[in-house]
């Protein structure tokens, strides 16, 4: 599979109508529907603003009456704007509302400074949006597929469990991802609140989750498990072995989708 980070860039020449172009700050409106919830600290990119000007073009979308709505770079529109530039470089783009929502999130997802909730919401929302598969969405945003898998797990925590995580701090994606893979919404409340009042590392939350599930230390099999965002259905793949790859967990999903035709 080809991990492809520059999805954006191929979308943007196979719709531009303008390259290069200079328009003024104050004609630029940001995206009212951005998928990024906080544009963080400016001041290292204004700083490198005001030194060396806006090195990436922003993506826009012409609106009416002379203005542009930012599909991507509101942060280096805001940055550019502190840093007291009049005009920023910019692609236009003629995209209907769907690509603008698919653009602004692919970008998002590129993002290096994603917290592990981001990236999760992100890509659901890339495969709930757009129908997109596991591997699509990989290639698209250019992270592995056991990435892709692993934060898609994350996203299906349930809310009140999200919200224990939130007040107490959890945001190692390790540590989120031991919790999802408690067997039930009761293990998953009691392992967030352990670390969450604990402290665990993930190691620790590995060893709480074992002797959750067996008092008696015995290694128990590897369970996948995965619940549609909206929890219409779930999958479980149980493993006689207690560890396994992800390339082996990917060749057991594939055998079980080849076998579909023959259990329905």
């Amino acid at each position: 599979m080809r991990h492809d980070a520059h999805y954006v860039e191929e979308l943007t020449q196979a719709t531009t109508t303008h390259v290069g172009r200079m328009l003024p700050i104050d004609k630029l409106d940001p995206n009212p529907d951005q998928p990024r919830t906080e544009i963080g600290d400016l001041t290292e990119l204004t700083s490198s603003i005001r030194e060396k000007g806006v090195l990436e073009p922003l993506l826009v979308k012409p609106m009416t009456a002379g203005r542009w709505m930012i599909i991507a770079g509101e942060r280096r529109w805001r940055a550019a704007s502190a840093a007291g530039l009049q005009d920023v470089p910019c692609i236009e783009m003629d995209v209907d509302e769907s690509g603008v929502a698919e653009i602004a999130l692919i970008e998002n997802m590129q993002r290096k400074d994603l917290t592990p909730w981001e990236e999760a919401d992100g890509l659901r929302a890339l495969c709930e949006r757009f129908g997109y598969t596991h591997e699509e969405v990989a290639r698209k945003v250019g992270k592995s597929r056991s990435t892709v898998t692993e934060a898609l797990s994350i996203a299906a925590i349930p809310q009140e469990i999200r919200n224990i995580c939130r007040e107490s701090e959890i945001t190692s994606k390790s540590l989120l991802l031991q919790i999802v893979r408690q067997p039930d919404d009761e293990s998953m409340r009691t392992m967030a609140e352990q670390i969450g009042t604990e402290g665990l590392t993930r190691d620790g939350a590995r060893k709480a989750r074992k002797a959750y599930i067996d008092p008696t230390g015995a290694s128990e099999p590897y369970v996948y498990r995965y619940e549609a965002p909206g929890r219409e259905f779930k999958v479980e793949v149980k493993f006689k072995k207690p560890n396994i790859s992800a390339e082996e967990l990917f060749e057991a999903l594939n055998a079980a989708a080849q076998n579909i035709d023959e259990a329905i």
